[in-house]
């Protein structure tokens, strides 16, 4: 059922619709190396023959799950006889390119330079993380997208018309195609294997193919999520951000999406505990409370009755007041911290517990602020001596920080009027 020219191909009209820079250049026969980086089922493979086919190259295939140096050694040494007996060029096509190490993918590295191979990878992976920057220098990434159900429903009808010249016809309910297109999300390798499967059943039962049997074969579809991999870390990111801006709905939608998925309740757990940290904080202090008693119900009632508290926290997070001033005061503390050395406590920050400690004026001059009116010892400074004195968390007007921070200002211009004084 592979196309067999580019018009042939469905999907991937981004790269591959009629004056898109790369059907331009593969129709005229300008060959570079490049990663095609998408999710299965969406042509990876495919487009890399229709470019060896349109271009007239020799295309040598090669999984990177089975293969190893010695196979890109005898793809190199025949491309370069080839090159000398017919002038005729060679690709090489690495299916999963991901998992080679980096020594394996330096191997190839000066073949593609001198131009005996023109290089072709395929992964599901972010070249970004897991192919070495000197074969992303040397390649061009071209970004598949997962099929539409149109787009599989196409693939699916003509597989239909396949079948039937070479089997016979078999009646399909209008419906029955578009419940499979839908049950593959995304995967055109796994609608026709579902349509595979249903055909048979259609035969071997009245001889139609119905809503019933696509309904039958498509049970416990499955959702794309790679518990280490781009899709997980996209996820957990809308995840985060749904909850930064306040959408309950999304959050929901997100923290469900994961979870149908496979991902580990408990990594959501320690996310949720983040975000009640991150971006409510003092705001609304009850958040990472919640939080934390939705990791210990969790705990103790496993799934999938803990995963309810979970998506308790998430939309009560959602739906509270916003604050990243402790988030954003922590960072800058931080950075000074880093900057300034090793400075010294003040003598009188010191604790003295012995008379050797107080005879070096440890404690001296220390100022107890419960014994200060209001219990703030106003003009007080707790900095390291020589270091300016900071403002690093600054209260937003929302939530629980708007009484911080009148309380704050309060201090703060008594100890104004203590140095005027």
């Amino acid at each position: 059922m592979r196309p067999t020219s580019l018009d042939e191909f469905v999907g991937q009209p981004h790269l591959l619709a009629p004056g898109k820079p790369l059907r331009r250049l593969i129709e005229g026969r300008s060959l570079h190396s490049m990663l095609l980086w998408g999710p299965p089922g969406t042509g990876k493979t495919t487009l890399a023959r229709l470019v060896a086919r349109t271009c007239d190259a020799e295309f040598v295939a090669l999984s990177a799950a089975m293969a190893g140096v010695k196979d890109v050694r005898a793809a190199v040494e025949q491309a370069q006889a080839r090159r000398r007996d017919s002038q005729r060029q060679t690709i090489l096509f690495l299916d999963e390119v991901h998992r080679f190490n980096k020594a394996q993918q330096d191997a190839f590295l000066p073949f593609v330079e001198d131009g005996t191979l023109c290089f072709i990878g395929a992964t599901t992976e972010n070249p970004s993380f897991e192919i070495n920057s000197a074969l992303l220098s040397r390649a061009r990434v071209y970004v598949l997208r997962a099929l539409s159900v149109e787009d599989i429903r196409r693939v699916l009808d003509r597989a239909v018309e396949r079948d039937a010249a070479d089997n016979g016809a078999v009646p399909v309910e209008a419906d029955a195609l578009t419940t499979i297109s839908r049950a593959a999300d995304g995967d055109a390798r796994r609608g026709l294997n579902l349509l595979e499967v249903a055909l048979e059943l259609a035969r071997a039962g009245d001889g139609a193919l119905t809503e019933a049997i696509a309904a039958e074969v498509s049970a416990g579809g499955y959702r794309r999520f790679d518990k280490q991999g781009e899709i997980f870390y996209d996820q957990i990111s809308a995840l985060h951000k749904s909850v930064r801006g306040s959408d309950p709905d999304a959050a929901l939608y997100w923290l469900c999406r994961m979870l149908d998925g496979g991902c580990d309740p408990r990594y959501v757990a320690r996310r949720v505990l983040r975000m009640a940290s991150e971006d409510i904080g003092n705001a609304d202090p009850r958040a990472l409370a919640l939080a934390l008693q939705a990791c210990e119900t969790y705990e103790r009632l496993g799934s999938p009755e803990g995963e309810l508290a979970l998506a308790q926290a998430v939309v009560f997070m959602a739906c509270a007041a916003k604050s990243n001033a402790v988030y954003r005061a922590f960072g800058a503390a931080m950075t000074d911290a880093q900057q300034h050395g090793t400075l010294e406590v003040p003598l009188r920050l010191r604790n003295a517990p012995t008379g050797l400690m107080k005879g070096l004026g440890y404690g001296a001059g220390y100022r107890y602020a419960h014994d200060e009116p209001d219990a703030y010892a106003s003009g007080e400074m707790y900095f390291p001596d020589g270091m300016p004195p900071r403002v690093y968390y600054e209260p937003v007007p929302r939530g629980l920080e708007i009484k911080i921070a009148e309380a704050l200002a309060r201090l703060r211009a008594g100890a104004g009027e203590k140095k005027k004084e």
